[in-house]
């Protein structure tokens, strides 16, 4: 038994759903929807499998795995066909770097529940808490930008010519950030590449419009 629990729109469970994709791996879906009713994921009974309240979360027979880039990596050890990380220590720090600099370092401060602190504890104003997303985009791409544009490394993709962990990353983030409106004309070689990955029926099938919770 498999099952990924996650939210149409969630940039980490649309990580997590290109991954099994990529890896051709059926799954279970469930739906929990993180504004309905204060948030379906505080409910006691999705608290037991995540305490912290996020999405996604994988169950894999008996056990339980959160934290979307966890989720990733434990897919391609145990599923290592097709690999999601390249083979020498040298090349998969360099694509852990690229993938965490947008988990780690955009992601975070962009998050759903940060967003509803801003609003609901910090009573920002929604024009406010549209320049703080738009701020942290920004940053954390244009370096990103840079450095992929100017790398040999990278090809068609991230790293090299197949889709892996750096790609997993790179298209949800870009993805909500048209959802608020970001010009993305700075960035040409994030963009080619979220149009090469665009083109693979295993990021299109996990695309947010795609999700049968979508709305």
């Amino acid at each position: 038994m498999r099952k990924l629990y996650g939210y149409f729109r969630s940039s980490a469970a649309y990580r997590a759903r290109i991954a099994l994709n990529l890896k051709g791996l059926e799954y279970e879906r469930a739906f929990v929807h993180l504004t309905k009713g204060g948030g379906e994921q505080f409910a006691s009974e999705y608290a037991a499998l995540n305490p912290q309240s996020l999405v996604p979360v994988l169950q894999e027979g008996e056990d339980t795995l959160t934290q979307s880039v966890a989720i990733i990596e434990y897919l391609d050890e145990v599923y290592p066909e097709p690999a999601l990380l390249p083979k020498t220590p040298l090349e998969r720090a360099r694509v852990r770097s690229i993938a965490l600099s947008i988990a780690c370092e955009i992601h975070p401060l962009n998050n759903l529940r940060v967003l509803r602190y801003l609003v609901r504890d910090l009573k920002v104003t929604d024009a406010q808490k549209d320049e703080w997303y738009r701020h942290w985009v920004v940053t954390g791409l244009a370096p990103l930008e840079t450095r992929l544009a100017n790398d040999s490394a990278t090809r068609r993709f991230c790293h090299g010519d197949t889709p892996g962990l750096a790609d997993i990353c790179l298209v949800p983030q870009l993805a909500n950030a048209r959802r608020f409106n970001i010009a993305l004309d700075n960035f040409p070689t994030l963009v080619r590449i979220e149009q090469t990955c665009m083109t693979l029926k295993a990021f299109q099938d996990a695309a947010p419009s795609a999700q049968p919770d979508a709305e």
